[in-house]
């Protein structure tokens, strides 16, 4: 399947169950899952890759609609127009799309097999908890992240052109992001499953093109997705990723 057949795959996936994302991943060979029963979102999975100096690439399997209405799995029809994806019901209305963050576990998929890692998470809607319960109780799994890599790369800012390293970004880092990506510092505001993974290296949140998120008119604009699919694997094909530590 080419790329934009793989994203409107993964938009085209319940928005209120995560179990199809998993399933989709646990066919990966080499991958670790773990999800602590009857604690919802406790959950994550995870496969290393093979480089040396690898980066992480991390992205949420949850919507902001499956944790606001807890709905049983809704099916929608994803439509292509006017170089965007929108999601419509049954009777042609708009409907919720999900690309947060489909479109970021769409471009992991992609990625799976570059020879960096692959994160998947749960509950990054609901306070962080799948990210939460893998740094305080899968220790080392938070262990091999910091330590084995160069730093992490999250897939699940909206607009097009934009990154935000929160608070776990030094100068130095968020200068070889700005070069690297051509992407602009967006500050330091909020958080997300980076905020919480990131111990002893930096990590850094890139943009990858839906808009009107958590609301009925959300679309992804396909240009923007390419776009930043292509930004990251100019930088992942480097052999010699610098490693960037958190003070």
């Amino acid at each position: 399947m080419d790329e934009i057949s793989i994203l409107n795959e993964f938009l085209s996936f319940p928005i209120s169950s995560t179990k199809e994302i998993f399933d989709k991943f646990k066919g990966i060979d080499g991958h670790v899952f773990r999800e602590k029963n009857g604690y919802g979102k406790k959950r994550f999975l995870y496969m290393e890759g093979k480089h040396e100096n690898k980066a992480l690439l991390v992205a949420h399997a949850d919507t902001f609609f499956d944790a606001l209405y807890h709905r049983p799995s809704q099916i929608h029809e994803v439509l292509k127009e006017d170089g965007k994806f929108k999601a419509v019901d049954e009777h042609g209305e708009p409907q919720l799309l999900g690309a947060d963050d489909r479109a970021g576990a769409a471009m992991l998929w992609l990625f799976k097999d570059s020879g960096h890692s692959v994160l998947v998470t749960d509950g990054e809607e609901r306070k962080r908890t799948g990210s939460k319960w893998l740094k305080n109780e899968n220790k080392d799994i938070a262990d091999k992240i910091n330590r084995n890599h160069q730093f992490i790369i999250q897939l699940d800012r909206c607009n097009g052109n934009d990154f935000k390293c929160y608070k776990v970004g030094t100068d130095e880092f968020k200068n070889f992001i700005a070069e690297q990506t051509g992407y602009i510092d967006a500050g330091a505001c909020s958080g997300t499953d980076i905020c919480t993974l990131c111990r002893d290296i930096c990590g850094v949140n890139l943009s990858i093109g839906y808009g009107n998120e958590h609301g009925k008119n959300e679309v992804l604009n396909i240009r923007q997705w390419l776009n930043t699919l292509g930004v990251v694997g100019k930088l992942l094909s480097n052999a010699d990723l610098p490693k960037f530590y958190l003070p």
